[in-house]
């Protein structure tokens, strides 16, 4: 099963490249995402949807150079259930994509 994501703010990439993060699936504290149009120091973080706020772990860099890809993320053992989704940060910092929220049991 795959989700759209939300568009991305004007001015975060250049014209026409409008970053994505795609939730796939969580099996066995595995999340499986993939992504489009991301540039090597982007940053891949889990967000507690309740709160908003990011957790500090796990912390994902994109660092290949192709633009599209895939990505597989652990989720430590410290990860409560609840409502989550992925949102990514340009190499500035700066928002750049976010995924669908998901349920971690």
């Amino acid at each position: 099963m795959q989700f759209t994501v939300d568009a991305v703010p004007a001015g975060t990439y250049a014209l026409g490249m409008n970053p994505v993060v795609n939730f796939i699936e969580l099996e066995n504290r595995v999340i499986s995402a993939s992504y489009r149009n991301l540039m090597i120091g982007a940053k891949v973080q889990l967000v507690d949807k309740t709160s908003g706020k990011p957790l500090s772990e796990p912390l994902t860099t994109i660092n290949s150079p192709m633009p599209s890809g895939s990505l597989r993320i652990s989720l430590p053992a410290f990860v409560a259930a609840g409502d989550y989704f992925l949102r990514v940060l340009n190499g500035h910092g700066e928002f750049a994509a976010q995924s669908v929220a998901f349920h971690v049991g």
